[in-house]
């Protein structure tokens, strides 16, 4: 017997929306962290922790898009 949380949204499809909104949530923490480091950095290490900031925003939005991609597969 199968129960589905939502009816009509296969199993596969909220396994892969789970898994693009525990890739998004991780992006966010690490950007959050990321924020951490670039607070408490040297005048010396500001630069390097900026640009790791950096990056670690272009991961959250390419995860962001990923998991609006999935989300609007799922809504059609």
């Amino acid at each position: 017997m199968t129960y589905l949380i939502r009816p009509g949204s296969p199993f596969f499809a909220r396994q892969v929306h789970a898994r693009a909104d525990n890739a998004w949530r991780s992006a966010a923490d690490l950007v959050w962290a990321r924020w951490e480091l670039v607070r408490e950095a040297t005048p010396q290490t500001r630069a390097g922790a900026f640009a790791a900031y950096l990056a670690a925003l272009d991961a959250e939005a390419a995860a962001a898009g990923a998991l609006a991609d999935v989300s609007l597969q799922q809504a059609a």
